[in-house]
């Protein structure tokens, strides 16, 4: 932490700081912050009043809000003190009294936060969690360790995921939902479990995907939650009757990669068409 450093950016005069800290120019640290020990922040960045942040590494123009903990120890029974982290992208924005552990002393070591990603009031990433970019969660989310959450997804308020679950790119859930199954890309979970009720058609028109692609993938999800075939004979069903895109062949990976089982079946008349929404 340089003189330089210190002279181009904010910070309070309560502020606590260990001397092994790197802080880029133009950082704002408020008041009663404590940054510990293996801390790295981006530039322009702003750490409001009453944060406690450790053993991190944070991107740019990220915002960190009053009474978060980041990067504490693993509620893990098998951590004993093992040089672990957590490490957040850029422009990623951390609500009041949001808690993220750094990683157990498994897999990289880390817990990871990507760019873009919108944490609400209250929520908890647990040990070994990869959030990828633009994932929202909202208030009070708590996902168990190593859960691994896709770009885009949305998961209402409330919301309890088992460790080691994934959730599927684009994938929105409603709030007060719980999971100990993997979760589909692109589909609209809800309940307890949160099955899938729908495609997130509204996401991926907002990246750009076309009404051709969205139609055969929703022909090949309803294919995937019907209660007509077996979750096999659903996808060699859509392999010999959709024309194949990326999406409707992530959807099959990720069913075929899963550990926990994906939440797929609800009722018959539980999807709703594209034509429904637009």
């Amino acid at each position: 932490m340089t003189s330089l450093t210190l002279e181009k950016s904010n910070i309070h005069p309560s502020a606590v700081i260990h001397e092994s800290a790197q802080i880029a120019e133009g950082v704002t640290i408020g008041p009663n912050v404590v940054i510990g020990e293996g801390v790295s922040i981006g530039k322009d960045t702003r750490i409001i009043a009453n944060a406690y942040i450790e053993y991190t590494q944070i991107g740019q123009r990220c915002t960190i809000s009053t009474f978060s903990t980041i990067g504490s120890e693993p509620q893990d029974l098998g951590y004993k003190g093992e040089p672990t982290k957590v490490v957040i992208g850029d422009d990623t924005i951390i609500k009041e009294n949001v808690t993220i552990h750094r990683g157990a002393a498994c897999g990289d070591y880390t817990t990871h936060i990507g760019n873009k990603c919108l944490l609400m009031v209250g929520s908890h990433i647990a040990h070994n969690c990869v959030l990828e970019d633009q994932v929202i969660l909202a208030n009070l989310v708590t996902l168990g360790g190593h859960v691994h959450v896709g770009f885009g997804a949305f998961v209402g308020g409330m919301s309890v995921f088992h460790q080691n679950i994934r959730i599927g790119d684009m994938a929105i859930i409603s709030g007060f939902s719980a999971s100990r199954q993997d979760i589909l890309p692109y589909s609209k979970g809800d309940g307890r479990p949160p099955v899938p009720k729908g495609l997130n058609v509204i996401a991926m028109k907002r990246r750009g995907i076309s009404q051709e692609i969205r139609t055969a993938t929703n022909e090949a999800f309803k294919l995937l939650i019907s209660e007509k075939y077996n979750t096999s004979q659903a996808i060699e069903k859509i392999k010999s009757e959709i024309p194949m895109n990326e999406y409707i062949e992530k959807m099959i990976s990720f069913i075929q990669t899963s550990k926990r089982g994906v939440l797929l079946k609800s009722h018959k008349s539980g999807y709703q068409s594209l034509s429904e929404e637009e």
